[in-house]
């Protein structure tokens, strides 16, 4: 249906390469180059805290996909949502095999609909079910998530 592209780009600065020295900041570009986002290993790996890991971008990833499936499930319901927000987080652990893997992403999401807009808490819930169903990158992982409706 459609091709979504990324590049990453990453040159060596250290002097030597060893797991302890070599540098872990790299850039992704999108849109062929126009949108640069900073990467890094997380801290725990060595990375530089002020940019952004894989774990943080897959949570993000899914936030956002979520948010965007919710956004258009209300328009086709002609609920107006006035704002969202999400404080999502995701869990690194350790599996059966002894690999490291996001096991669990909790979603929570906030939203406020327009004055006028009256939506039950058990339709705001359906909603948010559809919504995790419809995500494309929640139907892409193998990764538990759950959303937590936040009031």
């Amino acid at each position: 249906m459609s091709v979504h592209c990324a590049a990453i780009r990453w040159k060596r600065t250290s002097a030597d390469f060893t797991y302890d020295t070599y540098n872990r900041a790299h850039d992704v570009t999108f849109k062929d180059g126009t949108i640069v986002l900073p990467g890094s290993a997380a801290p725990t790996f060595r990375g530089d805290a002020d940019r952004v890991d894989p774990e943080e971008a897959f949570v993000a990833s899914l936030s956002s996909c979520h948010m965007l499936t919710f956004l258009a499930i209300c328009a086709r319901k002609r609920l107006v949502v006035d704002s969202y927000e999400d404080e999502a987080d995701g869990h690194l652990e350790k599996g059966s095999n002894g690999r490291l893997w996001m096991a669990h992403v909790t979603l929570r999401p906030r939203v406020h609909f327009a004055p006028g807009t009256s939506i039950d808490e058990a339709t705001l819930a359906d909603i948010h079910h559809k919504s995790h169903e419809e995500c494309f990158i929640a139907n892409s992982v193998k990764t538990e998530v759950a959303v937590e409706q936040q009031l």
